[in-house]
């Protein structure tokens, strides 16, 4: 049965794109310029690990024995590389017919955008895949300091959904949907996993979506 829905609500990273080797790139090259000591390279599989949280979480991940003055210098130092590297690269990382979707069903549904980002990641991204125009409302951690729970029930009222969705991939995801009352499609290509008869429907590809939808 189709899933009957006034709005959809994306997640980013592991959703509609992978930039975890671009970013921790971005990030080895903003550690090596501060000073801090990290005993290994951040690399792409535990930025995986870590995407989907807060930042101030992430930071209390990577940045283990910092004070909190310099984990929230470190992040914003990472945030500041990482932007720059996003810009200046191509950023062909897009999964598989996120964009073509996204601009297609758009025409019949509003889609919208909640991620526990830094303040400017979603305006780039969407600058990126040129789908700024298919979004018309979105919210993140950096914006508000407010988990993705709050942020999405926030996004709701503002817009006025009865029955929006959000899709996302990983377990917190999921737990920020159970907590905003709002129903979880799981995208299985992403970086995370969970006992999928949680979720309302589940994707293997991006592209699923087409048929998901009674709109």
């Amino acid at each position: 049965m189709k899933i009957k829905t006034d709005g959809i609500i994306l997640d980013i990273d592991g959703t509609i794109w992978d930039s975890t080797e671009i970013v921790a790139r971005a990030w080895n090259r903003a550690v090596k310029s501060s000073g801090i000591h990290r005993t290994e390279p951040i690399s792409s599989e535990l930025l995986k690990t870590q995407f989907g949280k807060p930042m101030n979480v992430i930071a209390d991940n990577i940045f283990v024995g910092e004070s909190e003055e310099s984990k929230h210098r470190m992040m914003e130092h990472c945030c500041r590389y990482e932007h720059e590297e996003l810009t200046a690269d191509p950023c062909d990382i897009f999964f598989p017919g996120v964009v073509e979707t996204i601009r297609d069903l758009s025409e019949r549904v509003p889609f919208f955008i909640v991620s526990n980002c830094q303040t400017g990641y979603i305006e780039l991204v969407c600058d990126k895949a040129g789908i700024m125009n298919c979004i018309t409302d979105y919210e993140c951690f950096g914006n508000t300091g407010n988990g993705k729970a709050d942020n999405i029930r926030e996004l709701v009222k503002r817009n006025g959904l009865v029955n929006p969705v959000y899709v996302g991939d990983t377990d917190g995801d999921l737990e920020a949907c159970e907590q905003a009352g709002v129903p979880f499609i799981f995208a299985s290509y992403g970086f995370g996993s969970i006992d999928e008869k949680d979720a309302a429907a589940v994707i293997s590809s991006f592209r699923d979506m087409k048929g998901l939808f009674d709109i």
